[in-house]
């Protein structure tokens, strides 16, 4: 019986005939509605027919969350008074209630992108809802750019409703064609706000890492509106860690239950959290409670003020969660779910003065995400850069071409762009690309059981508390009965499935030659049984977890490995840690190894060198501690730590790594300049690390001179040998060029490096070694950029004497130390008698005159007026020290000398 008394309250029902009027002669609106007002599931009957006097349709509502993907279903299904499936059904990843009279079926973004690459006309669909759309995931962006496409080019008559409570409305209609924006009045309950910040600073979050004091005040704000108000209470945190946590901290208080709600908690505890309890509730939520959903009898709301979003670490080629300041537009979404049933109260862990700096709205995932799977899904769509998409954000280049490298290394896309065979049947996986790799690669090798078993977990990620060993974690999850556990089964057969339709080559399960897949099937949800298969990145249909995939080009299609195991037994081996890798442990870390080759790590110095090039550390307690080789597939980048730590990964051996990252294997002479000579080497390499090395002693000429030149380079011109008069050659250069410059040359590093074929041949190409740079007279070499053709280079003693005759006869050495000033430095009384500075190429020296004991006594350019007026001082100063040398009274006319007073009269 349909409850027609709720359906009237739902105050959206106002906004229906305009709605309608919008539909009917655009085909697209934009819906906002605030929380409550039953946007999610009043306008998708509407549209269908099922409620008001509209005509039937065919309708599918896409939500971001398969939590409310689920309730939504449910609750309009309460509404008609019938069980879900029947009018109402819903299809999320591993669960589909769906049957031949469904008119209104709620999918998750995911789900409906897969069913699109299917059938890009949706044919029987009339109507499309893309509910939640201001949380921009970036399944939800792709939708609607391939409905906007569907409409434009193939499906006129199909009508699209963009809904959210807080969205850029604007934006959204511009995207759709301009389409009429349709606004509905909230029934909501006034709510309250109480500013909460914590009495003391927290230190702000990083990567996944939040500061225990603030997860404490958090609790203890919760137990202040227990005391203060009444009714549930609804806390939004983060993610799992922060809610366990903070689950333990509140304990069980007298006479309230303590429930926990996320992605990844099981259905039934799920589905318990959106009935309501006997008793007074604290429900603590990520924010999959944010839209879409009701929690009853919450009249209180708690809001951390901290969210969770994907971002790349470009540094070390991770991907991960993120923990952020959540926006204003998710703080207004989480209050008003304090007013959606009675008047309410938000306390927010945060002062007031801070709100105004918050982000308007959540970062658009196409912006800071991976975005590996959504070039896969444009090339299928036939849009390999995604120029044609009508996306709200475009994505980034370098983004985009990083996914194009993975992408074509995979054989998912051509160098083109354009999707392979291949690539067509990993979108049909419903996994991340690099994931439905690993699934179909790893397959024949290891058994299809063995190969669904740990996607399934690289998909749904284990708890911590299963530990960072993949192999640990894989037979835990096995005899687990807790939701994880069914949670993971219902993913294997899942995969099993999908494998099979993608390949048509993998038994399914059951068959007598995968052998018995291990998985008990009591208590274990209802797989789907459509043969429908989910996107890997619906909402929180997202198979990589925390940090599970990576941005980094290089990665390949692993060799043929010669043949398969059989299911459960994996590749051959045996022995422990300090040897062999167990056969099953080895074929764990072949199907990670096949998904994140670049993460595949050989033990270096305490540390792990991953083949990407990135360097992670395991945690002194790992069941990994030991292992020469392990392949990681989770990771994240600890505060303060430079390298990244591995949060769950498999020994593997050598043999694995090569089979893995085969592509990435490179065999190759090295000659390079390393310790200050040349170093030869014929080297093997898996990526950044190292294999093999021998000498190479036959090693290419062209590469011996190349590393000589860059140790030259490196170290400096003076690897030559510079005999008496070669540098002061160089300075006497240096001084025409930058006085005269051409025809004389420029002898910098730089110039000197460019035209190294001139000056420096014959000798540097029979160069070998250091040694041989040693032996090269820099002297002569130089002089072969004397400007001999034009015959200025005779000049050179002109221009720039190496030394100068002095008025005492004496030959004295010119000091081209400075280009820009020459300096002649001389004992003053061998310049008696000159009445001007010598010059050279016109310019003056710089007289440095010495005193008898060859100290600086004066420096002059003008050695006339040092005559007139500086000698004087001197003189006085010093030839009383100086007694036996002449201080004649007139030393312009004074007769010069290189000797004392008796030698000079003698």
């Amino acid at each position: 019986m349909i409850r027609h008394e709720a359906l009237e309250s739902l105050p959206v029902r106002e906004a229906l005939p305009p709605l309608t009027e919008a539909l009917e002669a655009h085909g697209t609106s934009v819906l906002v509605a605030p929380p409550g007002t039953g946007k999610t599931t009043l306008v998708p009957l509407a549209l269908a027919g099922l409620w008001g006097a509209g005509p039937a349709r065919r309708v599918l509502v896409a939500e971001p969350r398969r939590i409310a993907a689920r309730a939504a279903a449910r609750r309009m299904a309460w509404l008609l008074g019938e069980r879900v499936g029947a009018s109402v059904g819903f299809t999320v990843r591993g669960e589909r209630a769906v049957g031949r009279d469904t008119r209104v079926e709620v999918v998750t973004t995911g789900v409906l992108l897969q069913r699109l690459q299917r059938d890009q006309e949706l044919a029987g669909v009339d109507a499309v809802v893309l509910d939640e759309c201001h949380e921009r995931h970036l399944d939800a962006d792709t939708a609607a750019a391939f409905l906007w496409d569907v409409r434009e080019t193939l499906r006129p008559d199909l009508r699209l409703v963009a809904a959210s409570a807080t969205t850029d409305a604007e934006g959204w209609a511009r995207l759709l064609g301009g389409a009429p924006v349709v606004e509905a009045r909230g029934a909501a309950h006034p709510v309250d706000v109480v500013w909460a910040p914590p009495p003391r600073t927290v230190r702000p979050p990083h990567g996944m890492w939040v500061d225990p004091a603030l997860l404490t005040h958090v609790a203890a704000v919760v137990r202040r509106a227990l005391a203060e108000r009444d009714g549930d209470v609804l806390v939004f945190l983060p993610g799992v860690g922060e809610i366990s946590r903070v689950a333990g901290m509140l304990g069980g208080p007298p006479g309230v239950d303590v429930l926990q709600v996320h992605g990844r908690a099981p259905a039934a505890v799920q589905d318990a959290v959106l009935s309501p309890g006997e008793r007074r509730r604290v429900v603590l939520a990520t924010s999959v409670a944010e839209s879409s959903l009701t929690v009853p009898g919450v009249r209180v709301v708690v809001d951390s003020g901290l969210a969770r979003e994907p971002r790349v670490d470009h540094a070390r080629g991770l991907s991960a969660l993120a923990t952020v300041r959540a926006s204003r537009a998710a703080g207004r979404q989480r209050a008003g779910r304090a007013g959606r049933e009675a008047p309410g109260a938000v306390y927010r862990c945060w002062a007031e003065a801070e709100d105004a700096r918050l982000p308007s709205y959540p970062s658009p995932e196409i912006k800071v995400a991976d975005l590996t799977a959504f070039a896969l899904q444009a090339a299928c769509w036939g849009d390999p850069d995604a120029s044609g998409l009508a996306l709200l954000d475009p994505p980034p280049g370098g983004a985009m071409a990083a996914a194009r490298d993975v992408l074509t290394a995979i054989d998912a896309v051509r160098p083109d762009g354009r999707p392979t065979e291949r690539g067509a049947r990993l979108t049909r996986l419903g996994l991340h690309p690099r994931l439905g790799r690993a699934l179909l690669d790893a397959s024949p090798r290891v058994g299809a059981a063995l190969a669904a078993e740990v996607v399934a977990l690289l998909s749904e990620e284990p708890p911590r508390d299963h530990g960072d060993d993949l192999p640990n974690a894989l037979r835990t999850a096995r005899r687990g009965g807790d939701g994880y556990a069914a949670r993971w089964r219902t993913e294997v057969r899942r995969l099993r499935r999908a494998a099979s339709e993608a390949e048509g080559s993998i038994p399914a399960a059951g068959s007598d030659t995968g052998g018995d897949d291990g998985i008990p099937a009591p208590g274990a949800p209802a797989g789907a049984d459509s043969g429908e298969v989910p996107s890997a990145r619906g909402g929180d249909d997202r198979p990589a977890g925390r940090g599970g995939v990576e941005r980094r080009p290089g990665v390949g299609r692993a060799p043929d490995a010669g043949g398969s195991a059989r299911s459960g037994t994996g590749v051959r081996g045996g022995g422990d840690r300090s040897g062999a890798v167990g056969a099953e442990e080895r074929a764990v870390g072949l199907v990670v190894a096949l998904a994140f080759p670049e993460r595949v790590a050989r033990a270096d110095g305490g540390s792990y060198l991953l083949v990407g090039g990135t360097r992670a550390e395991v945690g002194a307690g790992s069941a990994l501690r030991g292992a020469e080789w392990v392949a990681v597939a989770v990771a994240d980048r600890p505060v303060g730590r430079g390298h990244a730590r591995v949060l769950l990964g498999a020994a593997v051996d050598e043999e694995v790594a090569r089979r893995a990252a085969g592509t990435l294997l490179d065999r190759r002479e090295e000659v390079h300049w390393a310790d200050g000579d040349v170093v030869a080497r014929r080297v093997e390499r898996l990526g950044a690390v190292e294999l093999a090395a021998r000498p190479l002693t036959d090693a290419d000429p062209a590469l011996v001179r190349a590393a000589l030149l860059d140790g030259l380079r490196r170290e400096g011109f003076g690897l030559l040998r510079w005999p008496a008069g070669a540098q002061v050659l160089r300075q006497r250069l240096a001084f025409l060029h930058a006085r005269l410059g051409e025809p004389w040359p420029d002898v910098s590093d730089e110039a000197l490096h460019a035209r190294v074929d001139e000056w420096l041949e014959p000798e540097l190409s029979r160069a070998r070694r250091r040694a041989d740079l040693a032996r090269i007279d820099a002297g002569q070499a130089l002089a072969r950029l004397l400007p001999w053709a034009s015959g200025e280079a005779a000049r050179l003693d002109e221009l720039a004497p190496e030394r100068i005759t002095v008025p005492s006869g004496s030959a004295v050495r010119v000091d081209w130390s400075d280009p820009e000033r020459p300096v002649l430095a001389v004992k003053l009384q061998e310049m008696f008698g000159l009445q001007e500075s010598p010059t050279v190429a016109g310019v003056p020296l710089l007289v440095h005159l010495l005193s008898p004991a060859g100290r600086p006594a004066a420096v002059t350019a003008d050695l006339a007026s040092f005559w007139r007026a500086g000698y004087q001082q001197v003189r006085a100063e010093l030839r009383g020290r100086y007694p036996k040398h002449p201080w004649p009274e007139d030393p312009a006319a004074a007769r010069p000398t290189r000797h004392t007073n008796a030698r000079s009269r003698g």
